[in-house]
Formats: structure tokens, sequence, C-alpha cells
């Protein structure tokens, strides 16, 4: 039984983000505690290559200690380094391995952030979980559903890799942030003498050094990665890559392939161990399939729709049309062709600035 109705657990990873949602969220009259996802820093679990000064790392840690203690509120650490190993670190090498590209902070927003840390929410009689995500929920009375809206600040709006959430995980996230830019948190954090005021954003993969992944998967997977054909779409080889996992529909640099003009990569099979190529004019695509599809703002869907489609996360979204295949599976075609449509990422469904679903892209003739 909850004691305290405006009981709140914030999910602190050392971020002015975070921090600064737990202040606004004191604000609104919230009893609020701190809590901290522990996701490595022990000799066991920590990743090769480790971004120590990330979010959830060691730093993460003591910088969201620090904050709490400057807002005076209590903050506890929640070691999940296991889950974070065996639910986010093995599944992102696993689908570099499967030819794919994943998509970590989905993953761990779905299965970590705002599931097993909820359940340390409800363990301390909480009754809602709070980030510092730019993005907004909203209660439909109409619909007697919760809904999903892009963030105010458009720049910073991270809707897209919040599309995986249920129904029941949504009726219990707070996003304080969601109405407010990324300059006035900033703004805010600095009037209230918080260190990480002016501390830069996490980067797209925090438990990976820089932007190389290779050495990460490399010492990760050893030799599970297999050198392997560089070919065209006629099969004719052009050149040896040293494993699938080092490269990405789209990707440009790094092929080893002189040709009279730029290769990109088009396709990557895993079954023959092969990367194809060709020209730009070949990168685009006027559809893609999804699975695992995810519904918000509506039960299902039963009729194609026009939606706005995001297939990455920078991506501005595109105009295009969902066609339901299967009960968690659709054809997205678009209006115009996409360049680099690319497997293991997500396409998120738009209607204004509701999310009204989402999925993972899938191979071009799946579904």
């Amino acid at each position: 039984m909850i004691r305290n109705r405006k009981r709140i657990v914030v999910a602190m990873s050392g971020g002015v983000d975070s921090s600064l949602a737990a202040y606004v969220l004191l604000q609104e009259g919230y009893e609020v505690i701190g809590v901290t996802m522990r996701v490595w820093g022990s000799q066991d679990h920590e990743p090769a290559g480790l971004h120590a000064s990330g979010c959830c790392g060691v730093a993460g840690v003591e910088d969201a200690r620090r904050v709490a203690q400057r807002l005076g509120i209590p903050f506890y650490v929640v070691n999940l380094e296991r889950d974070f190993d065996e639910q986010v670190v093995d599944y992102f090498c696993e689908e570099y391995l499967r030819g794919r590209t994943p998509n970590p902070c989905i993953v761990c927003n779905e299965k970590l952030k705002f599931g097993r840390l909820w359940e340390k929410a409800q363990s301390l009689e909480a009754q809602w979980i709070a980030a510092g995500h730019y993005a907004r929920v909203e209660y439909d009375e109409a619909r007697r559903r919760y809904l999903l809206r892009k963030g105010v600040d458009t720049k910073k709006d991270q809707s897209y890799v919040l599309f995986s959430l249920s129904q029941d995980q949504l009726s219990h996230i707070r996003f304080p942030l969601g109405k407010l830019h990324k300059d006035r948190v900033r703004e805010i954090a600095r009037r209230l003498g918080l260190k990480v005021s002016d501390k830069a954003d996490s980067q797209e993969i925090c438990f990976v050094l820089g932007r190389n992944y290779r050495p990460f998967l490399q010492k990760r997977l050893g030799e599970r990665i297999e050198s392997g054909p560089i070919v065209d779409r006629q099969g004719r080889v052009l050149g040896t890559h040293k494993g699938i996992s080092s490269f990405t529909i789209g990707q440009r640099r790094g092929l080893g392939i002189p040709a009279g003009h730029p290769l990109y990569v088009l396709d990557i099979d895993r079954v023959s161990n092969r990367v194809i190529v060709g020209s730009e004019k070949e990168t685009f695509q006027a559809r893609c399939a999804a699975s695992q599809v995810n519904w918000i703002s509506v039960k299902s869907l039963t009729v194609p729709q026009k939606v706005l489609a995001k297939i990455r996360y920078n991506h501005p979204g595109a105009e295009a049309v969902v066609d339901p295949v299967a009960m968690d599976r659709v054809v997205v075609r678009f209006q115009t062709p996409q360049k680099s449509i690319t497997p293991g990422q997500a396409v998120v469904f738009y209607r204004e600035d509701q999310v009204l679903g989402g999925g993972w892209i899938e191979r071009e003739g799946s579904g």
C-alpha cells in the first residue's frame, strides 16, 4: 500500500537533464527520491573501451549523489550491471553479428530504466518514476490511452527512443523537462549552483569510448567475427572485409576498395557473410518492413495510415503510409525514397507531435 501518493523516483544519471528533472518535481510538490542505475564499474562487468565519464558509470553515480545532496533528497544506487550486460550489451553485440545496427538506448529505456528501475521505485513505495527525457506523456480520456508526445524543444526531442514503452509503463512515467528547452534547463541549473549545469550531453553509445565500437566488439566477440567477401549487386567480388560487424547500411568510409566512384554499403548478408556495396543512388529505398511493432496512441492498426516516419534518431521524418500485415508487423511505404534504411534501427510513426507507434526495421522484402 502506497502511503504517499506524491512520492516519485527520479532516474538520475549524473547529467544536467535528470538533475534538473529532480528539481522541477520538487518545485511541483512531489516527494522526490533520486536513484541511479549502476550499469558498470566492477572488475567483472566493466566493458572494454568504457566511456568512464558517461552516465551510470562511477563518475556519473558520484555526480548524481552530489546533486541529490544539493537538493536535499534521498539517494540510492541500484546495481544493474548484470542486467545491463545481458539485456543491453549482449543485444548490442549480437545485432552487429547478425548484420544489423542496434539502438541500445531504446532497449535500455524499456528493459532497465522503466523496467528494472521501476521495480526499485515500487519497493520504495513510489507511485511514479521520472527521467530527464525531452518528451511528454499525457492521458487521453476519450481513447483511454496514455499518449507519448514530442518534447517542446524539438531539437532535443527524445520520443523516438521511447516508442517501445507499454501503456502500463507510460501510466507511471513523468517527463518534467518535456515542456522546457535545453537552454532554459542549463540556465536554471547554473542559477541553482549545480556543478553539472555545463556537463556535456552523454554520447550515443554510453558504454563505448568515442564513436569507434569495433575494438569493443572484437574483444567481446573474438573468433565469432569472421572475414568474408565484399561484393557488388551482381555478386562480383571487389574486396575482403574483416567481419560484417564493422559495417552498417549507408557506410562509405572504411571499405578499402579502389573504385572510380564512391561505394556505399547497400546490404549485409549474414548467411553468406557478405557485404554488398553499390552507388549512392542504390542506397535509396521506397519501403521497408518493421516487426515487433508497439502501438501507443492507438490500440492497433487495421487499415493503412498516413504518418510521418522517422527511420533513425536524427532523421527529420518522411511522409509515408503504414500498412498493417499482422498484429505486430507492418510495411512502410515512403512517399519519397529514403536513404540508408537500416535493419536493426527503429522506425517510429508520428501524427503531428504524437507517437502513433513504432517497430524494428527488417530487411527489404521481409513481410
